[in-house]
Formats: structure tokens, sequence, C-alpha cells
């Protein structure tokens, strides 16, 4: 790819992951806990689930845990693409800067928020899940094209 193409491809990802930082910070920053206004309807969900054979496990804490790792997988996607291959790592670890900063700002600043080292822990793995998969990808999807 020329210079141009690169440049054009990193700009690009970076307007993109704009975007989604601050969807992210709108989330993470909001007021009142943003699942507030489907409570209700996903625990009675969960409770048709659970009567129906899903195990107990997936629980309310279990799809919120799934729902931050989710969230913060783009995270990691986007840094590891505007970070150099050899760094894709760093993106977990921006995704745990990001996730600490959040949740600190909901523990001193958000009285209608809970700040948990859950959702620091979801949310890192969300990160580095979705910097992996740019690392496999990276990796990986030059040489089935090459055969």
């Amino acid at each position: 790819a020329s210079v141009t193409a690169r440049r054009i491809h990193v700009r690009r990802v970076a307007i993109a992951a704009g975007v989604y930082a601050l969807f992210v910070l709108a989330i993470g920053l909001y007021p009142t806990p943003v699942d507030r206004p489907i409570d209700g309807t996903l625990s009675r969900v969960l409770q048709f689930l659970h009567r129906h054979g899903v195990p107990r496990v997936f629980d309310y804490a279990f799809v919120e845990f799934t729902a931050n790792i989710a969230f913060f997988v783009p995270v990691g996607v986007f840094a590891a693409l505007l970070l150099l291959p050899r760094r894709w790592w760093l993106a977990g670890v921006i995704g745990f800067a990001v996730s600490v900063g959040i949740e600190t700002a909901q523990a001193t600043l958000l009285p209608g928020r809970f700040a948990s080292a859950q959702d620091v822990l979801a949310n890192t793995t969300g990160a580095f899940l979705g910097a992996t998969l740019v690392f496999l990808w990276r990796r990986y999807a030059g040489r089935s094209v090459s055969k």
C-alpha cells in the first residue's frame, strides 16, 4: 500500500476510534446506570430463561460482566490498529487505563454510579481480546491470502 493510502487508512481508523471513545465516555460517565431502563425487563427475561432450563449461572451479574467485555472489545481493536504491530498488547493496557479512569470518575464524581473492580477486569479483558483479534488477523490473514 502506498504511503498516502496508509495515511488515509490510519486517519479513518483514528476517526472511528475517536467516535467510539466518545461513546464509551458517554456511557461510562452517564450520571445513572445505563441499564436502569431495562433492568426490570432483563430480570424478567432471565427469570423466564431460568424457568425453562437455562442454568442460574447466567444471571444479571453474568450478563453485565459479559456486556462489559463486549463493550471494550472495540477499544482494543481500535487501539491495536493505531499502534505499531509489535506493540499490539499496549491496547489492553490502554483499555485498563481507560477503565480505571472511568471507574475512578464514577466513584468520586457520580453518586448515582457504582465503581467496580469487576468492571475494570471485564473492560480490560475486552480490550485485550480486541487487541488479540487484531494481532491474530495481522499475523495470519496474510498467510491464507498468499497460499
